[in-house]
């Protein structure tokens, strides 16, 4: 039995989609100075959201998955690879599970599309979060919106 105090679930109403991209600006813009202006982007429209709530309904977190067309340029064109990407959780929910719960849910969404993996690119301070959830880094290092960041692959 779970204890957690918040339920994770895909993103399809307007007000579910505008709370994760109210997480990831207190996140990405606000905490770790990313250019707002690169934080949102075309992927947006066509990327399976995920989002984490308190069941008062306050968010807790967000990310997405690419698949398709939309995650070729980050998984060098496999189209049995997703990519997950804008993971982000509040500074207060911070050490709940809401990432690792996030992390799951997007694989749940890529396996329920038939994918075989999902890649990543993950800030290398995050390194050791994804490596416990059974991602491997590979490649180089190389930065993001300034942020020194490395590929990471799981297979489904």
């Amino acid at each position: 039995m779970s204890t957690r105090a918040y339920v994770v679930r895909v993103a399809e109403d307007p007000a579910d989609l505008e709370a994760g991209f109210a997480v990831r600006k207190e996140v990405f813009v606000g905490e770790q100075g990313v250019p707002e202006d690169l934080e949102y982007d075309a992927y947006d429209a066509v990327a399976v959201h995920v989002l984490a709530v308190r069941e008062d309904g306050l968010p807790l977190g967000t990310g997405r998955l690419l698949h398709g067309e939309a995650a070729a340029a980050k998984t060098d064109g496999d189209p049995s690879v997703g990519s997950l990407g804008r993971l982000a959780v509040t500074k207060a929910a911070r050490g709940l599970g809401v990432g690792v719960a996030l992390v799951r849910a997007i694989e749940d969404a890529a396996r329920a599309r038939g994918l075989a993996a999902v890649d990543l690119h993950a800030q290398t301070h995050a390194l050791g979060f994804y490596e416990r959830l059974g991602y491997v880094a590979y490649g180089p290092e190389f930065p993001d919106a300034g942020i020194p960041h490395r590929a990471m692959r799981r297979a489904l």
